[in-house]
């Protein structure tokens, strides 16, 4: 523990090798347009100037004024009838294919994951039952130890819901589904706690209490927070899109892990509560989200880069530097009493630097998700109107407030996805891998006008 102020997937879904955005028609890279659309040799805005015909069209090319462009060319248009059972995929690319469900290829892992997460808790409780309770049982005044427990954990667990509030409003572009944030935080909060308890303590009492804090504690307590993002990446790909997820629930992990460890620390220093609440509670909360955020970042940095030697170099990195953070907070006051105040300073300006870190993240984040769905309101998959909402900061909660109402945020939430689905997608096809995030694409698409009719009969 810390000292007091311590702290690849097989083909695509219905789509041709070299194809990343779904299975267009040939001659055409967008798949299916909407009826209406201008006849080729007569591009849409944004085209390449005039005199500058792409490859493939023939001379002259652009050369005359555009024609007026039919109503409703850019909007969603209705899907035809369901095709009967075996439809071919060779229109599986169209954007009005018949709607297919997303395609669900984690389903296993997910269930994988969440089995390990329940076993990892109960030992995590088992364990802090040991650490809290155990003693109570040989205490002569156990009523008057139960009171002091149940007020350090009150201490400890009353400010949680602020200190998470500021990441999870932070990331609204497209933030992590709740379920997913709850289960890094129960890791870290008991899991992570409960074996750096055990395993702190027994180093402290072979190698001392200078080995336990700035060794030990960074070491083990880094590794067993960030086993919850590891668990992330391998057992729920489609949750971790890049640098502001792996930030975002290495925070989670990181006041979860703080939380529990306050309460050690309040029952420790009863006589100097008052001082240990404001220094942990009030100017140091942000330390272990810090510390395990850089696991994180290591982790997100791998997702968007793809290579096989990113996967590996930058999650090791990234709990490298959550280490030394770690060493160096809780290590300098014990060689240096006197640098307390000033390693404080410190370790409040790195904390504020990571909150503008992701702040900046997810900025570019929702310039990503504006990118990538340019080319979705041209092929009619979604409206301007829609475009603009999706690509809105907090688009998902406006959604939701209004007369769209769940299937609302869920548009957005699929719109989105689709978004960075198509990054992904494009970042492989560039680097000449695959990825499972092609085969969402299509069913994806198809989600939307699912989702989008069901706004519909609400509004109606």
């Amino acid at each position: 523990m810390n000292h007091p102020g311590g702290q690849g997937g097989g083909p695509p879904f219905g789509q041709p090798p070299g194809h990343p955005y779904g299975h267009p028609p040939q001659g055409h890279p967008y798949g299916h347009l909407p009826q209406g659309h201008p006849p080729q040799g007569h591009p849409p805005q944004g085209h390449p100037p005039q005199g500058h015909p792409p490859q493939g069209h023939p001379p002259g090319y652009g050369q005359q004024p555009y024609p007026p462009q039919p109503p409703g060319y850019g909007q969603p248009q209705p899907y035809p009838p369901l095709p009967p059972q075996g439809y071919s995929q060779a229109r599986a690319g169209f954007v009005n294919a018949a709607p297919a469900a997303v395609p669900d290829p984690d389903k296993g892992r997910r269930g994988l994951g969440l089995a390990l997460l329940a076993v990892g808790c109960t030992v995590g409780i088992v364990l802090n039952l040991l650490i809290f309770v155990l003693p109570a049982m040989v205490d002569p005044q156990l009523d008057v130890y139960m009171a002091k427990l149940a007020r350090s954990a009150l201490l400890a667990y009353l400010p949680v819901a602020l200190y998470l509030s500021i990441p999870w409003l932070i990331d609204r572009y497209d933030p992590e589904p709740w379920w997913a944030l709850a289960g890094v935080f129960s890791w870290g909060a008991l899991f992570a706690t409960g074996v750096s308890a055990i395993i702190n303590t027994i180093n402290g009492a072979l190698f001392g209490e200078f080995f336990s804090m700035a060794v030990s504690a960074p070491v083990f307590e880094e590794a067993t927070k960030g086993m919850a993002i590891l668990g992330l990446v391998v057992f729920l790909r489609r949750e971790f899109d890049g640098a502001v997820d792996g930030i975002i629930y290495g925070i989670f992990a990181g006041i979860g892990f703080a939380a529990t460890e306050n309460i050690i620390y309040y029952m420790r220093f009863e006589k100097e509560l008052n001082e240990i609440f404001v220094l942990r509670g009030v100017l140091t909360p942000w330390l272990h989200p810090l510390f395990t955020a850089m696991t994180g970042l290591g982790f997100g940095i791998a997702r968007e880069h793809g290579a096989r030697w990113a996967k590996v170099l930058f999650p090791v990195g990234g709990y490298l530097l959550s280490v030394f953070l770690h060493a160096w907070w809780n290590g300098i006051p014990q060689l240096f009493p006197a640098a307390f105040i000033l390693n404080l300073l410190v370790g409040s300006m790195m904390a504020l630097t990571l909150l503008i870190i992701v702040a900046a993240l997810v900025h570019r984040k929702g310039k990503t998700i504006k990118k990538f769905l340019q080319d979705e309101v041209l092929i009619g998959t979604i409206s301007q109107e829609e475009f603009r909402l999706i690509t809105s900061y907090g688009g998902r909660m406006r959604a939701r407030a209004s007369w769209r109402g769940k299937a609302g945020a869920d548009f957005v939430a699929a719109g989105a996805r689709l978004a960075l689905s198509k990054w992904h997608t494009a970042r492989a096809t560039k680097g000449s891998k695959a990825t499972i995030s092609m085969d969402f694409i299509v069913p994806l698409r198809q989600e939307l006008h699912r989702l989008r009719n069901e706004m519909m009969k609400r509004r109606r």
